[in-house]
C-alpha cells in the first residue's frame, strides 16, 4: 500500500467513523432514544482518530512535510468531515507523491533519528504494524480508563 492509499484509506474512515459518532449522538441528545450509537460510534471514531494520528506523522516523516502541512494532516481530523478536503489539498499540491522512503539518500533529514526509525519500520512492516496497532489500542484503553470527555 502507498503512502497516499493508506492517507486515502484513513481519511475515508475517518468521515466514516464521524458520521457514526453524530448519528448516535442525535438518537442520544436529539431524539432520545438510546447512547448505544455514541458508544459504538464514539469508540470506533476515538480509535480511527487515533489511528489516522499516527499515520499522519509516519507519513509527515516518509514524504518530509513541513511542520504546516502536518499540523493540517492533524487538525483535519478534529473537525467532522475535514479529512477528506484535508487528502484532497495534499494531494494536489504533491505532499502524498511518491512511495515509501525504504533507502537513505542524501537529503539532510535522512541522517534524523525519525527517518532511521522509519527505514527499520518499513524494512520490518509486519513487526511495525502490529507495534503501532498496540500502541494506538494502549492509547485508546487508557482513554477509555479515564472515562468520556468532560
Amino acid at each position: 500500500m502507498t503512502p497516499r492509499a493508506l492517507f486515502r484509506a484513513l481519511a475515508l474512515a475517518e468521515t466514516v467513523t464521524w458520521t457514526l459518532l453524530i448519528a448516535g449522538m442525535l438518537l442520544k441528545y436529539v431524539f432520545v432514544l438510546t447512547d448505544v450509537g455514541v458508544s459504538i460510534g464514539g469508540g470506533l471514531h476515538g480509535f480511527v482518530f487515533l489511528a489516522f494520528a499516527a499515520t499522519s506523522v509516519i507519513l509527515a516523516v516518509n514524504q518530509r512535510w513541513n511542520l504546516p502541512v502536518t499540523l493540517l494532516a492533524l487538525a483535519s481530523a478534529v473537525v467532522p468531515y475535514a479529512t477528506i478536503p484535508a487528502e484532497r489539498w495534499l494531494e494536489r499540491h504533491g505532499h502524498l507523491d511518491g512511495g515509501w522512503r525504504r533507502v537513505a539518500t542524501d537529503h539532510p533529514r535522512d541522517g534524523s533519528a525519525a527517518n532511521r526509525l522509519l527505514r527499520w519500520a518499513l524494512a520490518h512492516t509486519a513487526l511495525f504494524a502490529v507495534l503501532v496497532a498496540a500502541g494506538v489500542a494502549a492509547v485508546f484503553v487508557g482513554l477509555l480508563v479515564m472515562g468520556p470527555p468532560g
